[in-house]
């Protein structure tokens, strides 16, 4: 899945996009109203999460203007603001919902969830593979009913690999949607890291399901061998 993220306070759009990245959802940045609406119209995001007080035109005229261009994209409004007016003028601008800052990300994760599924943007909340249960939401993941202790980034990648499970992912790939890294990106991370998320997931058990894809990349699959 791919979000866009317009939020103008730079520590907050990167804590968004870790937080989404760890849940293998990948999300685009715009530091401005503008920016954040050429974006939205441009590209088919699977949701948005909007701040409302942006510079160049602010949430409630960026959704607006993306309703007019017959854009549906699902909006989550992000604000420090939590009258009721403000709320109602969120909801009657074209937003979808809307989120008072502070907030939890898991309470952020759980209306994302909720959005998707009212909007038929289906988005699987596990995915499971022979006996290996991935739960994005509620970042879990098991093996023969046994938990997996897995850090941050593997199970932002087992994330990626299950959510595709029986698509070779390239190692370029796997690097653009676990660690953001581009085409000059050292690619060896990924192999380091495949190293120690297949020693947790099929170590200790006789089938392998994250196999090696030579000179290519990385596929999860139940293989019958």
């Amino acid at each position: 899945m791919n979000f866009l993220i317009v939020e103008d306070s730079e520590k907050t759009a990167e804590q968004l996009r870790k937080g989404l990245a760890e849940v293998s959802i990948n999300s685009d940045v715009a530091a401005d109203g503008l920016r954040g609406l050429a974006m939205a119209k441009e590209k088919d995001y699977d949701l948005m999460i909007l701040d409302l007080m942006l510079p160049g035109i602010d949430g409630f005229e960026v959704v607006k203007r993306l309703r007019q261009a017959g854009k549906s994209t699902p909006v989550i409004m992000l604000t420090a603001r939590d009258e009721v007016h403000d709320r109602i003028c969120g909801l009657q601008s074209g937003a979808d919902d809307y989120l008072v800052k502070p907030f939890s990300f898991g309470e952020l994760c759980a209306r994302i969830q909720a959005l998707l599924r009212r909007g038929q943007v289906l988005q699987q909340d596990e995915v499971q593979v022979a006996d290996l249960t991935v739960n994005f939401f509620a970042r879990k993941a098991t093996r023969a009913g046994k938990h997996l202790e897995l850090t941050p980034k593997e199970f932002a990648l087992l994330s990626m690999l299950s959510r595709r499970a029986g698509e070779v992912q390239t190692r370029l790939r796997i690097a653009e949607a676990v660690w953001n890294l581009g085409l000059d990106a050292n690619l060896k991370i990924v192999d380091v890291k495949l190293a120690g998320l297949r020693a947790k997931v099929d170590g200790p058990f006789e089938k392998k399901l994250i196999h090696t894809v030579r000179g290519v990349g990385y596929v999860l699959e139940d293989r019958y061998e």
